[in-house]
């Protein structure tokens, strides 16, 4: 029998688009002979959906249309088991669609931050990918950074800016920063990925326009100094604490002066279409000396594991060329097409690093079974109300 796996996509955030590609990725590359992909789609008004049209990238052009043809659904427990209930009944009812397992390739707020692992947990839906704690702790770089510190990893300094602060007395706050971080400055929202409103800036005029953007994804905005002499390099890291191996890298191709949402996913691949992360122009295996190469995989481990992360993540370095130091940047728990070309380059097909991260999960859910989580101890038998009743 095949296994059920339902791949979660789309969801309330700024990264909806890139996210529909890579689960249209991932539900290609899955072996049809072991597992039976479910599409569950994640509208940008907390929706869920799934149905045979779901499964093609085309019918996302007109998501009205795909929406009506589907049925909406939700994530929870029936018979003892995690399944899909449909929301409302049609005239002769509808069956839950039971679940083995999760794939989650929902990238950013409500997908990569611990809400939707929060829900699998719920339902005891074993699910690939980071859990709860690490999910939330790497969507947000203020938090992640500080761990990365205490575990002795390197990272940039930062300043961490409240939007409320800034909007009671942006000059004071300008001159503060001016006085503390020369220019140039880059200026990320604190909890968002694929480079969504970051921006360098190299004056007062810049550094303004870019908090004031910054602050219309998250309330919270970082402040970095920038890197003048810089190359990114990423590698990926694919396994969970008690066992981890990091692929080979790559150095993103980049048209500014740090990686953009544009070098990302609109720089075309091989065919010029849009394709994912797979479809940004890299050079894989990166440009750099063979030493520095395992040291960033040294430490790309090092970082997952610190973090408590599982499942495949994307780590991204920036390399100081001229003084000669790697900063950790970020590290991204749902990477762009799951980083799978990646590891292509390093033996691993997609379809059978999509087999480990089922296992991953699996592994996982079989760790936390048994565990005790209440306590058979009835309270409530003789239990009596003080008060107003």
């Amino acid at each position: 029998m095949k296994m059920r796996v339902g791949v979660f996509f789309g969801g309330r955030s700024v990264e909806h688009e890139v996210s529909v590609i890579t689960a249209m990725q991932a539900a290609a590359a899955l072996n049809r002979e072991t597992y039976e992909a479910v599409p569950v789609y994640l509208t940008k008004d907390g929706g869920m959906f799934t149905g045979p049209g779901f499964e093609t990238l085309k019918s996302y052009q007109n998501i009205p249309a795909l929406l009506e043809s589907g049925r909406q659904v939700c994530l929870a427990r029936t018979d003892g088991r995690p399944a899909l209930q449909a929301c409302s009944k049609k005239l002769f009812g509808d069956k839950p669609v039971f679940l083995d397992a999760a794939l989650p390739v929902a990238h950013g707020t409500f997908g990569e931050d611990g809400c939707l692992q929060g829900l699998f947990e719920m339902t005891e839906l074993p699910y690939a990918g980071c859990d709860v704690l690490s999910s939330a702790i790497c969507m947000d770089k203020p938090s992640s950074k500080a761990l990365l510190r205490a575990s002795g990893l390197r990272v940039l300094d930062d300043l961490v800016l409240e939007a409320d602060r800034y909007n009671k007395s942006p000059e004071v706050v300008l001159n503060a920063l001016e006085t503390h971080y020369p220019y140039p400055v880059m200026v990320k929202p604190a909890n968002l990925g694929s480079s969504v409103g970051i921006n360098r800036a190299d004056n007062r005029d810049r550094l303004q326009a870019a908090l004031e953007l910054a602050f219309s994804f998250s309330p919270r905005a970082l402040i970095e100094t920038a890197l003048i002499h810089m190359r990114e390099i990423n590698c990926a890291v694919l396994g969970d604490g008690s066992k981890a191996r990091a692929s080979v890298c790559e150095e993103p191709v980049m048209t500014e002066n740090y990686l953009s949402y544009r070098d990302k996913y609109q720089s075309g691949g091989k065919s010029g279409k849009q394709s994912g992360l797979s479809g940004q122009k890299r050079v894989i295996p990166a440009d750099i000396p063979e030493e520095m190469a395992a040291e960033i995989q040294r430490l790309a481990v090092k970082a997952f594991q610190s973090l408590g992360c599982s499942g495949v993540a994307r780590i991204d370095f920036l390399w100081d060329t001229l003084h000669d130091i790697l900063y950790i940047n970020e590290l991204n728990t749902i990477p762009g097409s799951l980083a799978f070309y990646l590891w292509e380059k390093s033996g691993l097909p997609f379809d059978k690093l999509l087999d480990e991260l089922i296992e991953l999960a699996f592994a996982r859910q079989r760790r936390r079974a048994g565990l005790t989580y209440s306590c058979d101890v009835n309270i409530l038998q003789n239990a009596e109300l003080k008060g107003k009743e």
